[in-house]
């Protein structure tokens, strides 16, 4: 059973935790919430930019400048959903172990929070000096130059991490020597970066990739998704599927990102409609309830 409200409505309507439990005690009870079950937001609307904006995440995006950058995608949604699956399937398991059901409780906080483990830790541990984003070209705000992304004469190219003399050479731009690799990578990133992008915007990107993948410098280029659909290999990996709805309608969409035994899971179905399968889960478990 899932509980995905604000906490409390669960209690209003008779089904919070404890009343369920003590009909059932086998009962796995999953609850996701926006900020957690208790504490002053806890009536505050669970919604991804929210939690965004709330976890301080919008601070590591885009360049110093641009102010707070949401992600472009709902990676609280996301992220909480991933995380009660895994609480979920974990209590399954205890529970072959113990007989006995669990609650599972996540939030979008939470998990957006744990999403920041890494700069949050360095936060925390570094005297608290916040993150400081590059002014141009960002991509980590705790990463050194090259580290980020660059216009060409007709596209991006993504620079990781490396070696700035090896980049130097590989980009034929001696205007990088004059930079030491472990003093400067860090400290002069800002201006390390404007020299990259300056000399990277000259020539096109598959000339600059040639270049550097000669000395195993690592870099990709930046593709829109028709790019990618087309390329061959995303196609060898045969994430693409079409599933169909009982009314006759079609959807593309993709496939389990995971195989098992060397196979990728498909499915015919769509995702069901709101209130298709009320009846069964009614029929199937809450009927142990009464």
């Amino acid at each position: 059973m899932v509980e995905n409200f604000r906490p409390g409505v669960m209690r209003r309507i008779g089904l919070d935790y404890d009343v369920v439990r003590a009909l059932n005690p086998r009962l796995i009870y999953g609850s996701v919430t926006g900020y957690g079950p208790e504490g002053p937001w806890v009536d505050f609307p669970g919604q991804d930019l929210l939690a965004q904006s709330l976890s301080g995440l919008v601070w590591l995006s885009g360049d110093r400048n641009q102010g707070p950058i949401p992600m472009g995608l709902a990676i609280a949604d996301i992220l909480t959903g991933a995380h009660l699956v895994q609480g979920l399937l974990a209590a399954l398991i205890q529970r072959g172990n113990i007989n006995e059901g669990t609650l599972v409780e996540v939030s979008l906080l939470e998990s957006i929070v744990d999403f920041q483990f890494e700069v949050l830790t360095t936060y925390l541990n570094d005297g608290g000096r916040a993150p400081q984003r590059s002014s141009a070209n960002n991509a980590h705000a705790y990463l050194g130059a090259p580290y980020g992304i660059y216009a060409t004469a007709d596209g991006h190219l993504a620079l990781a991490m490396g070696s700035l003399t090896t980049l130097a050479q590989a980009l034929d731009c001696p205007a990088l020597n004059g930079f030491d690799q472990a003093k400067n990578a860090f400290a002069k990133r800002d201006e390390i970066k404007a020299v990259l992008a300056s000399h990277l915007s000259q020539k096109s990107t598959a000339h600059w990739l040639q270049r550097l993948r000669a000395v195993d410098y690592w870099c990709a280029p930046v593709l829109h998704w028709h790019e990618l659909l087309e390329h061959e290999a995303f196609r060898c990996l045969d994430m693409l599927q079409t599933v169909r709805r009982d009314t006759g309608g079609e959807i593309r969409t993709t496939r389990c990102p995971i195989r098992f035994d060397r196979v990728r899971p498909e499915s015919p179905l769509a995702a069901p409609r709101i209130g298709e399968h009320n009846d069964w889960v009614n029929q199937t478990f809450l009927q142990e309830l009464t």
